[in-house]
């Protein structure tokens, strides 16, 4: 076991103790956003906003850009579906979860190929479009980009997104030497497994609470 502990922190010599910190809080917060999220609990979006803001410095610092946009991207979404998540249908039910209809999935794939390009536009007249992680990142930020607005929708199919960019973010992180961070996605894959579960038990029905 202490053979483990010492590689994951050999990953770390020579980095700023501020910028390891600054993970760790940002990779609890971020996976207490993805519980809550699995809950329905509106307390996803307090605890998200605490990691993302987190996540677009420490992001920057690393270079990755496409992440980093993503990230300051949650934050702005996750104002937006802190809304959409309180909305009442009637005096005593919140907005239920329900299924992507047509326009929607033709908004995601528009949605998902303007990040695409967004993003890749950014690595190339940054010059850093100088390696396969690059455009990885530049995958996986689209796929997130999908996966946040149905999410602050409440549609079933963001879990399908976020399992999918979580499974190409663990050795996308590994590979950057961001292994707290890899570790927090391959926990997320989990429990984005489970959140697709339980969102589909509760598919069409409207939530009496959302602090749970």
């Amino acid at each position: 076991m202490s053979h483990i502990f010492d590689w994951i922190f050999a990953q770390y010599d020579g980095v700023p103790l501020h910028l390891t910190v600054l993970e760790i809080i940002a990779v609890i917060f971020g996976f207490l956003s993805v519980v809550y999220s699995k809950r329905e609990n509106i307390l996803v979006y307090p605890t998200g906003i605490v990691s993302t803001a987190i996540f677009v410095y420490i992001l920057w610092v690393y270079g990755l850009l496409g992440d980093m946009l993503i990230n300051a991207y949650y934050f702005s979404m996750s104002i937006y579906g802190w809304y959409v998540w309180t909305r009442k249908v009637d005096d005593t039910h919140f907005i239920p979860v329900t299924r992507t209809t047509t326009k929607e999935k033709l908004w995601s794939v528009v949605l998902f190929v303007l990040a695409i390009v967004f993003v890749f536009g950014i690595y190339w007249f940054s010059g850093r479009l100088d390696s396969w992680a690059s455009y990885v990142d530049t995958l996986t930020t689209a796929i997130f980009f999908v996966g946040m607005w149905l999410m602050a929708r409440k549609k079933l199919e963001n879990w399908t997104y976020w399992i999918i960019g979580d499974l190409i973010s663990i050795p996308l992180y590994m590979y950057k030497g961001l292994v707290f961070t890899s570790l927090q996605y391959a926990l997320f894959t989990v429990v984005a497994v489970y959140g697709y579960l339980a969102w589909k038990k509760n598919l069409n029905k409207n939530p009496e609470r959302l602090l749970r």
